[in-house]
């Protein structure tokens, strides 16, 4: 497989796991750049990141002078990403980085735009963590395939892939977690000329004490973002038909 994937990492106080997941994501032969958005990290994260960047020629250091938050982050390393495909990694492990032939492989075959890697679909060793956590991820789910009109598994998880042209047409606006529910939504609002597909993937959840950050204030700003592009994303397919460019014309890694 030939390097066609930018990997989009939003960075907040990981300076623990930076370099055990860089050294991940780089032994994956389908990379052919990191951009790495340090979104003001107080633990050194940044100056970690520049360290490593100025050894590594495919990975790509940026800052923000204050926290954003992850939608400002993934916005800012989105719009500097040039390869074919564009796949979000969080700094931590939660997320496995060899899973990226399987979050490809629909896009490689010319039969996706967009790949969700589902926590819930079946695949891989999935840590036993929190179960109200998982409620609130298949409530999420749920209502966000309510407004979109979509069947996933999985709409909170990291791991999306795109063509990049699709994800560089979308207008983000979320700064927080918020971002997740708001890109299914612009995505959906492109259906059905824009073909999204579903993975399984493995998942190795951390704990508080580990360093997990989101938290319930996180997941009611999921609800309130679900309702908001549903009823924007409704009012646009109401007024007129959406194209996303190039819809029809494969990428050239095909």
């Amino acid at each position: 497989m030939h390097p066609c994937l930018t990997v989009v990492i939003p960075v907040y106080n990981e300076r623990t796991t930076l370099a055990g997941v860089l050294q991940r994501v780089l032994a994956q032969p389908a990379v052919a750049e990191i951009i790495a958005v340090d979104d003001g990290s107080s633990d050194g994260s940044g100056d970690e990141l520049e360290r490593l960047a100025s050894a590594e020629p495919r990975l790509r250091a940026i800052r923000h002078p204050h926290n954003r938050g992850k939608g400002a982050a993934l916005r800012t390393g989105f719009a500097q990403a040039s390869a074919d495909f564009v796949l979000v990694q969080d700094a931590d492990l939660e997320y496995d980085p060899a899973d990226y032939p399987v979050l490809l492989a629909p896009l490689l075959d010319g039969r996706a735009d967009v790949v969700f890697g589902s926590r819930f679909a079946g695949a891989g060793a999935h840590r036993v963590l929190y179960f109200w956590h998982s409620v609130g991820n298949h409530l999420l789910t749920l209502l966000s395939n309510m407004a979109t009109n979509l069947n996933l598994t999985d709409m909170e998880t990291c791991y999306k892939a795109f063509r990049r042209d699709i994800l560089q047409s979308l207008h983000l606006t979320e700064d927080r977690f918020g971002i997740e529910p708001e890109l299914t939504a612009r995505v959906a609002a492109f259906r059905p000329q824009l073909r999204i597909y579903e993975v399984p993937i493995s998942y190795h959840g951390r704990t508080y004490e580990e360093g997990k950050k989101i938290g319930w204030r996180d997941g009611v700003r999921a609800l309130w973002c679900i309702l908001k592009f549903w009823t924007q994303e409704t009012l646009i397919r109401r007024s007129s038909s959406p194209q996303p460019p190039n819809i029809h014309q494969p990428s050239s890694s095909n």
